[in-house]
């Protein structure tokens, strides 16, 4: 069978290659024969083509990064993240306002036909809910100004990462018409709770009981090479013909969720009894 993904031979990047789902999507990427280039605040144990430095709170870092890495790409993978444990600020900087600047950062780089693919959450399904929040945070391109923003609301704005993955999904949708229009493609993934080192700092956060819930479609959390996949695949010559998605990799969860076949209060009461 013909190479379906068409990754030989493609330049691409990867932020948040250091651990978890980005690291493992960067392996995968090499090992189809990609030339693959990564960033992220540690350095990457993949043996990527080069490794960049990047602090995705500092728009200075993310300038430098660009072009260090320089020249053009095919597809650029957003993997990095922060949890609640950290500053609120620091999490919704990290998670919308540092992707959304790297990427536009790189955009001008990108070449016809290629794709950008972004890590979001359940965390973020509610995000046509609650546009006017959204839009009113996204409406701030000056980090400081939109650090202060969410400073200012942070009561109203509640959690900062369902925030910042509500304002991915948002920023994903509004973009793809234009971006399509030089034959660009942009999708994101919505996963559940991943097996990585970061699931304890949303245990502290949620607790047992919930992070249970959302593991109960399939009766166990999702590992990092399950995330990577997807990803790997919406920027795959495969799906040259989706964009603008916001895509579910929870086993069902969400489906389960929005058709009323699963209800989260009364899974998340079946956890508690659990633990």
């Amino acid at each position: 069978m013909s190479d379906i993904l068409g990754y030989a031979g493609k330049r691409v990047v990867v932020m948040g290659c250091f651990s978890g789902t980005g690291e493992a999507c960067a392996r995968q990427l090499v090992a189809l024969g990609a030339e693959v280039h990564g960033a992220d605040i540690k350095p990457s144990p993949v043996d990527l083509a080069s490794f960049t430095t990047v602090d995705l709170r500092d728009p200075a870092s993310i300038a430098a990064g660009v072009a260090a890495i320089g020249g053009e790409i095919d597809a650029l993978f957003n993997v990095s993240g922060l949890p609640q444990t950290f500053p609120g600020e620091d999490v919704v900087t990290v998670n919308f306002l540092g992707i959304r600047h790297w990427t536009q950062q790189w955009l001008p780089r990108i070449r016809k036909g290629g794709a950008i693919v972004t890590v979001s959450s359940l965390a973020g399904m509610s995000y046509l809910t609650r546009q006017p929040l959204v839009r009113e945070f996204m409406a701030h391109s000056d980090f400081a100004k939109a650090r202060q923003w969410y400073t200012d609301n942070a009561e109203r704005a509640g959690d900062p990462y369902g925030l910042s993955k509500e304002a991915i999904n948002t920023w994903t949708q509004m973009v793809a018409p234009e971006l399509m229009q030089r034959d660009i493609r942009i999708n994101c993934t919505m996963p559940s709770p991943i097996d990585t080192p970061m699931l304890d700092d949303f245990r502290k956060v949620a607790g047992d009981a919930v992070l249970g819930a959302f593991a109960r479609a399939k009766g166990r959390f999702s590992t990092p090479l399950e995330q990577a996949l997807p990803l790997i695949l919406l920027n795959s010559d495969a799906a040259r013909f989706i964009s603008g998605v916001c895509l579910p990799v929870d086993a069902g969860l969400a489906g389960g969720l929005m058709t009323g076949v699963l209800n989260m209060q009364q899974m998340i009461a079946e956890a508690t009894q659990a633990v």
